[in-house]
């Protein structure tokens, strides 16, 4: 069984046992979270797609770790006109296992 959750501006396609990274909750290690924003839950056969959310079903996932991600230059450039500017960033992430996918 699969679902499509939403979370942080984004949708992942998650199973059980997955582990995936998602923009940082605030939660700490080992805490126990529900997603409830499903946009469609299915098996092999069929699935149910919500509009836009699917009625009774949620995702639970544990956090594994609180992380940082690599970091990501930014480089901005005029060519001939002495223009160079030289940005990072390092994304803050969680990552959590999926424990258990619930449909109605």
């Amino acid at each position: 069984m699969f679902a499509v959750i939403k979370t942080g501006g984004k949708q992942y396609r998650v199973e059980e046992n997955n582990i995936i990274k998602i923009e940082k909750l605030e939660s700490i290690e080992g805490e126990k979270i529900i997603f409830d924003h499903v946009l469609m839950v299915g098996d092999k056969a069929k699935a149910t797609v919500g509009a836009p959310l699917v009625s009774g079903a949620t995702v639970e996932a544990e956090v594994l770790k609180q992380m940082r991600d690599r970091k990501v230059i930014i480089f901005k450039k005029k060519r001939r006109q002495n223009y160079r500017r030289k940005a990072g960033h390092r994304q803050h992430l969680t990552v959590v296992r999926i424990t258990k996918i619930i449909a109605s």
